[in-house]
């Protein structure tokens, strides 16, 4: 059990730090800062694994410094869709 928490928080921990190489990826195509949906997304799956990997390993300071970020990045989700659907509006 043990082996499949860390390959978890390893494969957490990737898709968390992915997020800033699709940004930069982004901002270079753009020729300016961007900040893509893909991130946000990227940042929830990273966020809630690392949280779950965090409780596993009973990490108050860990389970503290992710709990947060999940609530930010689906607001931020929140936000741009509402975005998009009010500029859709008349």
């Amino acid at each position: 059990m043990n082996k499949i928490w860390l390959g978890i928080g390893f494969f957490a921990q990737l898709l968390f730090s992915a997020r800033f190489l699709v940004q930069w990826l982004a901002s270079e195509r753009a020729g300016k800062s961007i900040v893509p949906v893909l991130f946000w997304y990227l940042s929830i799956g990273g966020s809630a694994l690392l949280f779950a990997y965090a409780v596993y390993r009973k990490d108050p300071v860990f389970i503290l410094g992710q709990s947060m970020g999940i609530f930010i990045y689906t607001r931020n989700l929140y936000l741009i869709r509402r975005e998009k659907r009010m500029a859709v509006q008349p």
